[in-house]
């Protein structure tokens, strides 16, 4: 019986056919399972005799299962390497590499551009309070200005938090510019300080090639003692040298806006076009935004700090300027998703 479980053990194919070898030898019904289950009826000496020799075979049966295991391991391994062999000396593919959407290589050109300056770019939340979107910025309900916004209003019982974590008052709606961070910054800091504000804005308006209901804007402020309308040309000055070149000029004209006084309408020359570019409104801060911040502070528990301070506040379009950029004829085509146009721009850093 032994040699003819080690013949077949040592030709066996594969694991398998050796598992089942495995079990007819040594399993609970083996064959040498058995004969040992047999040797309780033989005489004392036959026993020992016959015990001691199936004890042999038992480790020599063990032994080459183990052996032909490793080997049949050995070879199934090899097989599995060699199948999936790669060779290494052939030219690589390709994966797609995505790429950065134009709107925010057109922010982070214009962060990049004010932080070089010394500004701070902090964000705030696209849900916001009708205080801090109106009310802090000097656009009391019914206020004729309010006409200036189309505004998404909100209903149900979601909750916007202020600056300091404390429950916002007004009614909820989508954020119509991003001067609400003016008013949120102020509250929780204390002057000198210079921050832009890049973010998503939301207006309930007919959409075309120019409009948009969501679009992108970068909000500036500077507040500080001795602010005037000099440093407000300084900075819309150095944001023109540094999109346009050392050929560019600036250009303010009076406008309107309740939140600042005086208010300007700001154009950049652009050289390579030749003309004049609208890009954004500025001015300097207007005191009762001031008187609301401190205000509110005093309503915090905290001391005044904008009494004696000046500051300028400027916002301008992002999707505007990437269109220059880019030569983009449609302002919708920056939220249509279609791969063909935003291919263009992978690989731009």
């Amino acid at each position: 019986m032994l040699e003819e479980a080690l013949e077949a053990i040592r030709k066996a194919p594969d694991l398998e056919a050796l598992k089942a070898l495995r079990a007819r030898y040594l399993g609970k019904k083996g064959l040498l399972t058995q004969e040992m289950k047999a040797l309780s009826q033989l005489p004392l000496e036959a026993r020992k005799e016959r015990g001691q020799r199936l004890n042999a075979w038992k480790e020599a049966l063990e032994k080459a299962l183990a052996r032909r295991e490793a080997e049949l391991e050995e070879e199934a391994l090899r097989r599995a390497l060699e199948k999936e062999r790669l060779d290494v000396s052939l030219p690589g593919v390709a994966l797609f590499a995505g790429g950065l959407h134009p709107i925010t290589l057109m922010e982070r050109e214009l962060v990049g551009i004010f932080r070089a300056l010394g500004y701070e770019a902090v964000e705030g939340p696209e849900v916001e309070s009708e205080f801090f979107n109106f009310d802090a910025l000097n656009i009391p309900e019914h206020h004729p200005a309010r006409d200036m916004w189309d505004t998404f209003w909100l209903e149900g019982k979601a909750r916007v938090r202020g600056p300091l974590g404390e429950e916002a008052e007004g009614r909820l709606l989508l954020r119509t510019h991003t001067s609400p961070m003016q008013v949120r910054y102020m509250v929780a800091h204390t002057p000198p300080f210079r921050i832009v504000v890049p973010g998503r804005v939301f207006r309930f308006e007919q959409t075309d090639a120019t409009h948009e209901a969501v679009f992108h804007q970068l909000e500036g402020l500077v507040v500080g003692e001795g602010i005037t309308m000099a440093h407000l040309k300084g900075a819309i000055y150095e944001l023109a040298q540094a999109l346009f070149g050392p050929d560019s000029k600036v250009r303010f004209q009076p406008v309107y806006f309740p939140f600042v006084e005086p208010g300007a309408q700001f154009a950049l020359w652009w050289p390579e076009g030749g003309k004049w570019l609208e890009l954004g409104g500025a001015g300097m801060v207007h005191p009762k935004v001031f008187q609301a911040v401190d205000a509110y502070r005093q309503r915090l528990g905290l001391p005044p700090a904008y009494q004696g301070v000046t500051g300028f506040a400027f916002g301008l379009g992002v999707e505007r300027l990437a269109m220059l950029r880019y030569g983009i004829p449609d302002i919708r085509y920056f939220f249509g998703g279609r791969l063909k146009f935003l291919e263009q721009f992978r690989g731009i850093l």
